[in-house]
């Protein structure tokens, strides 16, 4: 019958129209459909709780529940321990460096520094002046008014002992290095950065720095040693 239909609408001539004809009816007698093909059916892999059609989900909420607790439980402990690992890993890139923490103390003998004398030395990186200073220095920065000054502090709170000062030899303006013993002030310490000067107590006398220079935490050992840090 088919062939029948195709041989009216397309007249056999010659063998590439008997080809023609053969493959359409090939076709016709074996399509390629999927209506025949069984419905998928996921029943195995459904909760066995929610498998009857005719029981209301209602009464496997709380399993349901449970199972979806304990998952985000489970996840929660996973995620935290992924984070503390995160965590740690930085803490440990943006800390001091072995050399630093090394120094985190540094003991300063005090015999090899002359009366008059600074010295200096690192501690944590930056440097610490010690200034052994004279009875005359002790006299004239014990005499300053302290109500003229832009930091006011005495020279009682800046010192442990009259003859030793111990500073950190940093400029409060720009993070500059003073010098000591130089500028306008006796006994003093002056910045070439931007003219600072300082006292020989370490406190601002003139030029832009706002602050005092900062005091180290510092103890002495004994008579002729102290410990920084």
């Amino acid at each position: 019958m088919i062939r029948k239909m195709l041989r009216s609408f397309l007249p056999i001539r010659s063998w590439e129209n008997r080809l023609t004809v053969s493959l359409l009816t090939y076709y016709l007698k074996h399509r390629h459909a999927h209506s025949d093909l069984p419905k998928v059916n996921f029943q195995e892999y459904r909760r066995k709780s929610l498998a009857k059609p005719n029981v209301s989900s209602m009464r496997s909420a709380d399993e349901r529940r449970t199972t979806t607790y304990a998952m985000s439980f489970v996840l929660a402990v996973a995620g935290m321990y992924v984070l503390k690992s995160h965590a740690l890993h930085y803490i440990e890139f943006l800390g001091a460096s072995r050399d630093v923490i090394a120094e985190a103390q540094i003991e300063i003998n005090l015999k090899d520094i002359g009366l008059g004398k600074t010295a200096v030395f690192q501690w944590r990186g930056k440097p610490v002046f010690v200034y052994h200073r004279t009875q005359t220095i002790i006299n004239q920065e014990r005499q300053v008014n302290v109500l003229t000054l832009r930091h006011p502090e005495t020279d009682d709170q800046r010192v442990k002992r009259p003859e030793w000062l111990v500073v950190i030899g940093i400029c409060t303006h720009l993070g500059c290095i003073p010098l000591p013993n130089a500028g306008m002030i006796p006994g003093g310490f002056y910045c070439p950065c931007h003219a600072s000067h300082f006292d020989g107590s370490g406190r601002i006398r003139r030029g832009p720095a706002p602050t005092n220079m900062d005091i180290p935490e510092y103890q002495f050992i004994d008579e002729h040693s102290i410990l920084v840090g």
